[in-house]
């Protein structure tokens, strides 16, 4: 297949490099080119607009940042999207960019699929990938050869802005539980505890996981491999928050979470891995 991957980051540069192993065509557009520059070495195409990337392809995936960094990237790749090509959107950007995505593809008359992944860059490197996919049924075909070489499952869960609201869910988790690992260690540590007790009188029991484990000896270590930044996860914090509020519902511990991010950005730790957003748990 004819693939135009827009965004190379920590999730889209691994994404267009298995793609292009699995054999499809792929092009590839990244704000900084630079970035993605490497991925020539893997039998890329690199463009030097989100134009020049999609002219001619089947699918269009984007793996930007935000919501409105998606939008402006597709209008400007508009003037040469094929009106049979199908856009793939895997990027976590809420419920009301979706909605606003949904209402762009059918303006420039594209097919839509919402699409955005579980996993962070090392199942992105892997091809280990959920990806949970919601649209019409009569694309599965189309996306699915994609959606084989970038996940180990893929879920369809119903119509475009269904899978979006089941990101949010599972980010809710994610928040909460890096959350609580964070304060957990944090607990201990000061309260004069080797934290290393603490997930040995877990382990292999209901209240052990294997998250649970690698984040808490990456605090405990200082280690912090990036994975996703603290900076991103205080994005999706403010998303789920306002899925709540679209629902209804109070999430206390959603709240919390998106708090503690802020605190570790402010503090300087934004550009490091969620797991370092543990410093929020002291006051200085």
């Amino acid at each position: 297949m004819k693939i135009a991957v827009l965004g190379t980051g920590l999730m889209g540069a691994p994404i267009a490099a298995n793609l292009a192993a699995a054999g499809h065509d792929v092009r590839v557009w990244n704000r900084t080119r630079a970035k993605a520059e490497p991925l020539a070495a893997q039998g890329v195409t690199v463009v030097d607009t989100p134009a020049g990337a999609v002219d001619g392809v089947e699918v269009v995936l984007t793996m930007l940042n935000d919501g409105p960094a998606v939008t402006t990237t597709m209008q400007d790749a508009a003037p040469s999207l094929p009106h049979d090509a199908v856009w793939v959107q895997a990027s976590t950007v809420g419920i009301e960019s979706t909605e606003d995505h949904i209402a762009l593809a059918r303006s420039l008359g594209l097919e839509f699929v919402d699409a955005p992944v579980l996993g962070s860059t090392k199942p992105a490197q892997d091809g280990t990938l959920v990806v949970l996919a919601a649209g019409v049924e009569e694309l599965r075909e189309r996306v699915q050869p994609v959606f084989d070489v970038i996940g180990a499952r893929t879920m369809w869960v119903g119509e475009a802005g269904a899978a979006t609201r089941l990101k949010l869910v599972a980010n809710s988790w994610v928040l909460s539980l890096t959350a609580a690992v964070g304060e957990a260690v944090a607990l201990a540590e000061s309260s004069g505890l080797d934290p290393r007790l603490f997930l040995e009188a877990v382990s292999g029991g209901p209240l052990d996981c294997a998250y649970l484990q690698t984040k808490g000896n990456a605090i405990i270590e200082r280690s912090f491999p990036l994975a996703f930044t603290v900076q991103n996860a205080l994005k999706d914090a403010l998303l789920v928050n306002e899925a709540a509020t679209r629902a209804g519902v109070q999430l206390d511990v959603a709240q919390a979470s998106g708090a503690r991010l802020n605190r570790a950005v402010t503090r300087g730790h934004g550009d490091e891995d969620l797991a370092a957003a543990y410093y929020a748990s002291f006051k200085n």
